[in-house]
């Protein structure tokens, strides 16, 4: 086993060499091929293949997955989309600048701009005014293709539930440290969410947001607004790194699970 290699590529070898599966982790460790006898089933960054096409692009794309969850009346943050003017203006359409300064106003606590697509909290800028706004939409048009604006909220809570097939494995809560970001690779840190009212709701929560676009493996953040917990995003591939280095046993079962039901296992 390669020295520090990720939390997910070690339990994808434990998984194969428990089950008598050929394993075979490309450089780098993001595409991970495994083999048993004629039946071969891949890995890609922390994607285990169990989601349907349809589902996976609309987890990884924020503002279709809010327009999903929103049609299906699950509660969520908005996420509106603006295209990279680069794209020529028949596919950015025109007048974006405009509309996002638009939005801007009407939230004068601020609004968070990030890229459409993407994980862990990169390229995420809380912004108060126009200048703020400009140079964010920079940084992000600068490695996006798309990038969506929500309001900006007070969250109180910030919840990560892992399911699989509608059955919640894991729920943890993301306890922030000095950053205003609840992501753990800013410093929060996972925290194992007990039975109670909070657990109960933020996984009947997650479930409903899973069923909305019909996805079978996937970790879901929920957030606690004014007392109300709603949807920030879905995530299709489920990464649990900072969570193993804790809880190790649990998330190498979570994986085992999918795993199983990746080669048919009861």
């Amino acid at each position: 086993m390669a020295s520090g290699e990720r939390i997910f590529v070690q339990a994808i070898r434990r998984y194969c060499a428990d089950h008598g599966i050929a394993v075979d982790v490309r450089p780098g460790g993001w595409l991970i091929a495994m083999r048993r006898g004629y039946e071969r089933r891949f890995a890609f960054g922390y994607d285990i293949g169990l989601n349907s096409a349809i589902a996976h692009r609309l987890a990884n794309d924020k503002s279709a997955t809010a327009e999903a969850l929103a049609l299906a009346g699950v509660p969520c943050i908005p996420h509106h989309l603006f295209l990279n003017p680069k794209l020529g203006v028949h596919i950015a359409g025109s007048g974006g600048r405009e509309a996002m300064q638009a939005l801007l106003a009407q939230h004068p606590q601020g609004v968070v701009v990030k890229p459409n697509e993407g994980t862990s909290g990169r390229s995420v800028f809380k912004v108060t005014t126009e200048a703020e706004l400009g140079r964010a939409i920079a940084e992000v048009f600068s490695m996006s293709a798309g990038l969506v604006i929500s309001p900006y909220v007070e969250i109180e809570d910030e919840v990560r539930v892992v399911l699989l097939d509608d059955v919640p494995l894991v729920l943890y809560s993301k306890q922030r440290g000095a950053d205003w970001r609840h992501n753990l690779d800013s410093g929060a840190k996972p925290v194992l969410l007990e039975d109670g009212e909070v657990r109960s709701a933020c996984a009947k929560l997650a479930i409903d947001a899973a069923s909305a676009i019909g996805i079978a493996f996937a970790s879901i953040d929920v957030v606690c607004v004014d007392g109300a917990w709603k949807v920030l995003e879905i995530n299709s591939g489920v990464m649990m790194e900072a969570l193993g280095r804790l809880h190790p046993e649990l998330v190498q079962a979570t994986y085992d699970a999918a795993l199983d039901r990746v080669f048919g296992e009861s």
